[in-house]
């Protein structure tokens, strides 16, 4: 059942119980009203006087939802085991739509809406991805809300949305959001882990940053020589041995490709390199190895 609370004089008063069937796992603002996915259903509720009354449903949803988000009448709806689904709710019908969905099959944790057509979501097996919904399609459902068509379990929804980020943080991500962490910070992508992890993605504003951390990362993965094995006489042997243990980019790759992330774990390992390689790496970088550190200690300062 659904509880309904009223704050008044700073007490919590229970207004009435709205018996469902099936377990709300999720619940969401929209519009004055509150969406709740009950199992493989999304409702839209409004308050009534002796329960909550049900206005429309969709129970079209591949398994459960999880996790429910929205962006002014977009609504992103999160599936225990089939990824993010873009939802419009139409006025004219009353009805919720399924318009969009991913390719991938994901076991989603958490998500949050990053603008009107991007969501940012977190799976079980520890990998954060973003969802983008493409430019054409987006327009093609503001002028025709019920051309996406039903939703079909085994094709899944007309339009499909594209990955643009991709990373694996090695732990299972329970939950993610955005956040500005200091007065004045830039916005990132917080994410906390089921072992008490925090971390956190932030984006990069120019194209500079973007080509200096590219090059960076792949000079600390082994493009110079730092990470790959060496031959000291007859024997095999690693100057710096990896943080995990095996090979980085097939590590941050462990379920999918990763895409457009920077590994901000490895670049951090640069000071902890001996001078020589320390040099090595900043000269191929057309800097000085002093101006590559402040680099990093100005990207904490960012989030920080």
């Amino acid at each position: 059942s659904i509880h309904c609370y009223a704050v008044a004089g700073g007490k919590l008063t229970l207004v009435h119980k709205t018996p469902v069937d099936g377990v709300p796992r999720a619940m969401c603002p929209f519009q004055g009203r509150v969406i709740v996915g009950c199992g493989a259903s999304l409702r839209i509720y409004d308050l009534g006087k002796k329960k909550l009354l049900r206005k429309c449903e969709n129970k079209h949803f591949p398994n459960m939802i999880v996790s429910i988000s929205t962006q002014g009448e977009r609504i992103f709806v999160g599936d225990v085991s089939e990824s993010i689904l873009f939802v419009k709710h139409n006025k004219t019908t009353n009805s919720l739509v399924i318009f969009a969905d991913d390719s991938h099959p994901r076991w989603v944790t958490g998500a949050h809406p990053l603008d009107y057509d991007t969501v940012a979501a977190s799976d079980k097996f520890g990998n954060i991805f973003v969802c983008r919904l493409p430019n054409e399609v987006a327009d093609d459902v503001e002028e025709d809300p019920m051309g996406a068509g039903n939703f079909d379990h085994k094709a899944g929804a007309a339009y499909k949305v594209e990955e643009v980020v991709q990373f694996h943080v090695g732990e299972t991500v329970t939950g993610l959001t955005r956040a500005t962490l200091t007065p004045g910070g830039a916005d990132s992508i917080v994410y906390w882990t089921l072992y008490g992890g925090v971390g956190a993605m932030q984006p990069f504003v120019s194209r500079e940053d973007v080509d200096f951390f590219t090059h960076l990362e792949m000079h600390l993965r082994g493009a110079a020589g730092a990470r790959e094995p060496k031959k000291a006489g007859k024997d095999f042997s690693y100057d710096h041995p990896s943080i995990c243990g095996r090979d980085q980019l097939a590590f941050r790759s462990s379920y999918y490709p990763v895409k457009d992330v920077i590994d901000g774990d490895l670049c951090e390992t640069f000071t902890q390199l001996d001078p020589q390689q320390q040099k090595d790496i900043a000269d191929e970088l057309d800097r000085t190895a002093g101006e590559v550190a402040k680099k990093l200690e100005d990207m904490r300062n960012r989030l920080l």
